[in-house]
């Protein structure tokens, strides 16, 4: 575990937003960039978070998810929306990459929309389930800096649900950046500390999962990150940042809220309702592209 500093201006300036066992949540004094401090290195995140547990988790609304594997569907019927709604800002086809592709549904996804999918996946258990439906060689057991990919080999790079987990979210946007081929998009999505909902629950907000969302960014600071590393935004909303989830998943994250919630929404748990569409407007998705290349 390390004093983390600003991990875009460097800064240790800071106020605490809040504190929670070991762990605080701070904002920059100079960029105003909300992160976690202390935090495990990044090998330390790969070994010590990312194992079996984290897939399937007994306690997904403080670590992880409760079994990633099991909701296949849920995850896939997201994906078909997200690229849906995402298909006039995107080039039909060429070649795309996933980073953070978990057990492979978003390249599933993409590759039903005709393109030519890679994906990298540090987490051995959860790309063991990626590999079952998914050819070993379009998957990279390992990170994005060492991926053995050509400099401006992807018209489109995709990261869900996974910058707010990196120590240095400049350095890997940089590495994404020299990935990126002429007119390549970049999507992004991530929570966004700033939403009335986050300040609205304030320490209980669920995307607070100190382990794991070392990062916690604003549309301002998101913005900023992409500058930094040679991307600039095209769009950027929470609109079709949602999920299809399970009753299981409302009754779980009520927990977190409240026992009062978990008492009234613990009956949706028991429902035979494969699952419905969620947005409650705290995630954002962005699409960037280079800022040296003309739209």
């Amino acid at each position: 575990m390390i004093d983390a500093a600003c991990a875009l201006c460097g800064s240790r300036q800071r106020g605490v937003i809040l504190r929670d066992g070991i762990h605080s949540v701070v904002r920059c004094a100079e960029c105003e960039l909300v992160y976690v401090t202390p935090q495990r290195t990044a090998q330390a995140l790969i070994d010590e978070v990312y194992d079996a547990s984290y897939w399937r988790s007994s306690a997904a609304r403080e670590r992880g998810y409760g079994d990633y594997a099991a909701d296949e569907e849920l995850y896939l019927r997201t994906f078909r929306r997200r690229y849906g709604r995402l298909a006039p800002q995107l080039a039909p086809g060429g070649k795309a990459l996933d980073i953070g592709c978990a057990a492979g549904y978003s390249m599933r996804v993409l590759a039903e929309r005709g393109f030519d999918v890679y994906g990298i996946e540090p987490s051995a258990p959860i790309r063991d389930v990626a590999l079952r439906s998914i050819e070993p060689a379009r998957i990279h057991g390992g990170t994005l800096e060492s991926a053995p990919f050509a400099p401006g080999s992807f018209d489109l790079i995709v990261m869900w649900d996974v910058l707010e987990h990196v120590p240095d979210p400049v350095r890997v946007l940089g590495r994404v950046r020299e990935l990126l081929a002429t007119n390549g998009r970049v999507v992004i999505e991530t929570q966004n500390v700033a939403s009335i909902l986050a300040r609205v629950l304030g320490r209980r907000w669920t995307h607070y999962k100190h382990a794991e969302h070392l990062v916690h960014f604003s549309p301002k600071t998101l913005g900023h990150a992409l500058d930094m590393a040679g991307l600039q935004i095209t769009s950027l909303s929470a609109r079709g940042a949602g999920k299809v989830v399970s009753p299981k998943f409302i009754a779980e994250r009520a927990r977190r809220l409240t026992p009062g919630l978990a008492w009234l929404f613990g009956p949706l748990a028991r429902l035979p309702i494969s699952g419905f569409y969620v947005n409650p407007f705290d995630e954002m998705i962005a699409v960037a592209r280079a800022k040296d290349v003309q739209s």
